[in-house]
Order: C-alpha cells, then sequence, then structure tokens
C-alpha cells in the first residue's frame, strides 16, 4: 500500500502550504464516490480531488478534468450548501492515520459564523468523506453510509454523533529514539518489517521492506540506521516523489523505492503529480468497466456469435465443394448416354478426365431416363456452386461484423462514460441493440466531442474514441491536406494533426497517440500508417469508421504514457 500513514503526513503538508486560508468556490461530485473541490488561494483557483473509491482512494490537487452530472447527487448539494464560499482554517492529519481533516469556518442559513469538519479518511474499500457540524460533532453527511447492523462499534450516519476509527495503539515513529527502538522489536523471531508494521503507526508493508531493504542485513544498528535515514528526511518533509515501472506494474512512493530492483523510474516536482500521473486512466477506466459492463458483455457476444457463424459457414463450405464431382457425373453420363438404359441404378464408365482414364461408378435414379439423370446432376452441380457463392459472401459479412466488434472492444478500453453513450448510440442506430428512451428531445445533434492535445511544437492533434467521433473528425472536421494517421491493420483511433506539412517531431508524437489509442497499446514498435485526409474515404455503406485510404506512409513507435499525459491539452 503505497498510500500510508506517512504519505499521508506527507500530501497534508503539500495541501496545508497550496490551500491554507483558501476560499471554497465550487464543489462538483463527478462520480459516486468522488468530489472535486475548487479552491481559491494564492490568487489561483486549485482543483482538490477527494476520492473515497474502493480501490482509488486518495485525496490530491489535481489537472486531470472530470464530466460532471447534470444534476448532482444530494450529498453535492448538502456540501454546498455548508461549504461553498466557507474558509479552510487549517489542514491536518489525524495522529499517524491516513485521515485528514479540514476544518472550515464559514456561516449558517442566518448568517452566523459556523464551524464544519470535513473529514476524509482513506482506507480502501473502507474509505469515506464525511462533513461533521463541530459544534455539535455531528454528521451531517458522508458519501457512504454505514449502519450499525455493518458496524457496532462505529455508526456514519446523518444525524450520528461522529467518533474516529478504533485506535491503533502504535509508536509514533518520529518519536522514537534508538533505544526504544531496538527494544521494541523482537530481533530473535525475525520477519522485521512485519514487525515493523505492527508496531509503527503510519507503516505500510511497502515502506517496512523498503526499511529492511536499505539497511541491507537485519544487524540491529543498520535496521535502525535505514529507519532513522527516511524517516529524518520525512520529518522535515524533504521527498522525491517517484513513479516506478517494473515488470508491467505501477508503482509510487515519496522516494524511489530501492526494493524495485532494475525498475524504470521518474521523478516529480509535486507529491499530487505523481499522483496524477499513477493514476492517469485507471479510475476511469475502472468507472467505465462498471458502468459498461452490460454494453462490454453485449459487444462480445455479438462477436462470439459471428465466430461460430464462421464455423457453421465452412462446414456448410465443406459440403458445397461435391458440386465438382456432380458437375463430372452430370458429363460423364452425357458423354456415355448410349450404354445408359432406363431401370439401371447405376453405371461404370471411363473418367477421362484423369490420367490413364479409371473407372468410375456412377449411382442413377432407375425412374429416370439417361438424359434426366444427367440432367439431375447438373441441376446438384448448379444448386452447389451457387451455394458456395453466398456462403462465401456470408463468411465476408461475418468476418467484417467481427473486425467491427473487435474496433468497438477496442475503443472500450480507451472510451470515458461520455463515449460509452456515443458507442450506445451507434449500436441502436445500426440496428443491433434497441435506443434508449430520452427523457427530453435535444433541439440540435451535438457534435461529437474530440479529444486535443498539443505537440511538442504548439500544433493541434485531434483524436476519435469512437466511430461516432472517427466518422466526424475524418469526414468533416479536417481539412483535406491535413495529415490523417492510424495503426496499421491493427483497431484504432482516427488522429488528425491539423496541420498541413507537420515536422517530423509532430508526426511521431502523433503516431504514438495512434498507437496508444489502439489495440497495441501494450506493444512496442507499433505500425502506424499517415497520409493526407484527401487520401481517405469512406466506402458508401460501409460501417461507422470504417476508412480505406492510400498514398500512405509507415512509422514505427511504441506507446508512451507519460508522453500521453503531457501532450493531452
Amino acid at each position: 500500500m503505497s498510500f500510508d500513514g506517512l504519505f499521508t503526513r506527507a500530501i497534508t503538508k503539500e495541501l496545508t502550504d497550496q490551500l491554507d486560508g483558501g476560499r471554497i468556490s465550487r464543489i462538483h461530485q463527478p462520480y459516486q464516490n468522488e468530489l472535486m473541490m475548487v479552491i481559491r488561494a494564492q490568487g489561483k483557483n486549485h482543483k482538490l480531488l477527494l476520492s473515497a473509491h474502493p480501490s482509488y482512494s486518495r485525496i490530491q490537487l489535481t489537472e486531470e478534468q472530470y464530466d460532471n452530472p447534470s444534476e448532482p447527487p444530494m450529498f453535492c448539494m448538502l456540501l454546498r450548501k455548508h461549504l461553498e464560499g466557507a474558509i479552510i482554517e487549517s489542514i491536518s492529519q489525524k495522529d499517524m492515520e491516513r485521515i485528514i481533516v479540514f476544518e472550515v469556518k464559514g456561516r449558517n442559513e442566518i448568517g452566523d459564523i459556523s464551524y464544519k469538519q470535513l473529514i476524509v479518511e482513506i482506507m480502501g474499500r473502507h474509505s469515506n468523506i464525511i462533513l461533521v457540524d463541530k459544534e455539535r460533532n455531528m454528521i451531517l453527511d458522508s458519501i457512504k453510509h454505514l449502519n450499525p447492523s455493518v458496524n457496532r462499534a462505529r455508526t456514519i450516519l446523518p444525524g450520528a454523533d461522529f467518533e474516529w476509527p478504533p485506535e491503533q495503539n502504535k509508536l509514533n515513529p518520529f518519536e522514537v529514539n534508538e533505544e526504544l527502538f531496538l527494544r521494541t522489536m523482537d530481533w530473535n523471531s525475525g520477519k522485521l518489517d512485519k514487525q515493523l508494521v505492527q508496531h509503527f503507526a503510519g507503516f505500510s508493508p511497502l515502506f517496512a521492506k523498503e526499511v529492511i531493504e536499505r539497511a541491507g542485513l537485519t544487524e540491529k544498528k543498520r535496521v535502525f540506521d535505514a529507519f532513522g535515514e527516511l524517516l529524518d528526511r520525512m520529518k522535515v518533509h524533504d521527498y522525491e516523489p517517484a513513479f516506478m515501472q517494473q515488470n508491467n506494474k505501477d508503482y509510487f512512493y515519496l522516494y524511489p523505492l530501492k526494493q524495485l530492483k532494475d525498475a524504470e523510474s521518474q521523478s516529480y516536482p509535486s507529491i499530487s503529480q505523481l499522483l496524477d500521473r499513477y493514476y492517469f486512466g485507471k479510475a476511469e477506466r475502472d468507472r467505465v468497466r462498471q458502468q459498461g459492463h452490460d454494453l462490454e458483455r453485449f459487444i462480445k457476444n455479438e462477436k462470439d456469435k459471428n465466430v461460430l457463424k464462421i464455423k457453421k459457414l465452412n462446414k456448410t463450405l465443406d459440403q458445397a465443394a461435391e458440386a465438382g464431382k456432380y458437375q463430372l457425373s452430370g458429363e460423364l453420363l452425357t458423354a456415355n448416354i448410349y450404354a445408359i438404359e432406363r431401370g439401371m441404378s447405376e453405371v461404370e464408365v471411363l473418367n477421362y478426365y484423369e490420367e490413364d482414364s479409371p473407372q468410375v461408378t456412377i449411382k442413377l435414379d432407375p425412374r429416370k431416363t439417361p438424359s434426366e439423370n444427367a440432367q439431375w446432376y447438373f441441376t446438384k452441380y448448379q444448386k452447389a456452386k451457387n451455394a458456395v457463392d453466398i456462403v462465401k459472401e456470408q463468411i465476408e459479412i461475418a468476418e467484417k461484423e467481427i473486425q467491427y466488434f473487435d474496433q468497438l472492444m477496442q475503443q472500450l478500453d480507451s472510451a470515458s462514460p461520455s463515449d460509452l453513450e456515443e458507442i450506445r448510440e451507434e449500436l441502436a442506430e445500426e440496428g443491433y441493440m434497441k435506443a434508449k428512451k430520452q427523457k427530453k428531445k435535444k433541439s440540435k445533434p451535438q457534435k461529437p466531442v474530440l479529444e486535443e492535445y498539443i505537440a511538442s511544437n504548439g500544433t493541434l492533434i485531434l483524436v476519435g474514441k469512437n466511430n461516432k467521433q472517427n466518422d466526424y473528425l475524418t469526414n468533416k472536421a479536417a481539412g483535406k491536406d491535413e495529415i490523417w494517421l492510424h495503426t496499421k491493420d491493427i483497431p484504432g483511433s482516427h488522429v488528425v494533426i491539423r496541420d498541413k506539412e507537420p515536422d517530423e517531431e509532430t508526426i511521431l508524437e502523433a503516431a504514438k497517440i495512434a498507437a496508444y489509442f489502439s489495440k497495441a497499446r501494450a506493444s512496442s514498435s507499433v505500425p502506424v500508417d499517415f497520409t493526407k485526409i484527401r487520401h481517405v474515404k469512406k466506402p458508401s455503406g460501409s460501417k461507422p469508421g470504417y476508412v480505406i485510404y492510400e498514398q500512405q506512409e509507415t512509422v514505427y513507435v511504441t506507446p508512451d504514457d507519460e508522453l500521453i499525459r503531457r501532450l493531452k491539452k
């Protein structure tokens, strides 16, 4: 766990430096367990994210954009009533716990000064955001409710008395000297990292392992020195926020972690910037998975139907391969018509189409004349031949359907919640699913909102993240001589550079964006084609998002999360 008590202490200091004395100007609740507060402090607006998400709970300043619901939830409206316009008097950490308390001074309905506490508890699935009337120590409301039937020790409901979580009764590591440290640890039982977590407040298994790693040996003095060296830096808030990657896993902490051998590490000027980097897209993708679970299942089922359909059609194709035999039998009967009499059930003839002219036996209908038997085989041949053409056409249609649903699955991987609705609309328009009933009809069709990136030289790069956006970008928004990019033979987004003659660096940056928003996001050396918009065509009657293009050039790039985040407008 990276967001431990020590990390909470560090982010509390960062928030205090930036927000202390600030005025809360706006409050939004973009998602069920997350709040966004705009705070005016030190002459500028700061965006503060408070998250009680079960997997991504945290508190930080952020530069990320969040879509706000048209109707704010009840908890958001309550916070607006009590906190908008109020002043943050202090921000503090409760002991060494993952709890941050905002002391807020505002005015009530009749204009009298009132004091509130906004308490943020960062505890994984038990995370919560609680508004407390300080004078009455009463809970006004919380983002999650906790009934006595769920937890007898602690009730979190509007009107209940506020109680802190049970005490951990651990030592404050900043108040521990060498003698107390050595006396606290059981040096004979081993598992020193677990002992550190057990005895010292604010320690996570991740940090405890780092202490042991830096000690090198489990000799008492070395362990204490490593313990003291890290805490001495923390005591004076000397941090080096680091994002690390090892074996396709992401990590973050206040310092580069030596326990991660050969990990790629990148430092950030602030803890909030580090958290923006680590959580970039993670929480949103999780929300999209939850909100789009039914959509994902529907698309997968449609794809699987077409995969099964192709298997059955291929069996039919194998059976239709008998067409050649029917034709041969008809021709051999016609050539030997003189040797056949009505009433025969079979006839042996020479197959002069093969070398050495072997004899073959042809079944006959005794009720038919020789000519009628020959004609029967020709009819069977024609039906089989026609079936082959139809089956091949059906296989081609099914393959295009699979390609289409593969493309939609890729778009779900990088979709935002608003993108999901456009994908639903598209499936309804294409006749795959029923359209949702709209409460109010829109006066005008809304133009798709494209994602924007700014290249290093300032050039605008536009990205379509679903088929509606792709069609709009390529066929309407882009100029004929602007540069269009797409991963070569890989499902992905349409990308357009708003420049007729972009430099090489801009093309490579746009290509990395195209590779990132494709099925090859986790690959390296991804081929990306680029050409002018005038060479990109949408065939008549083709599926949404489908185009053909020519006169392209190809570059090979590796998707880069950090570049995407840096270039995003």
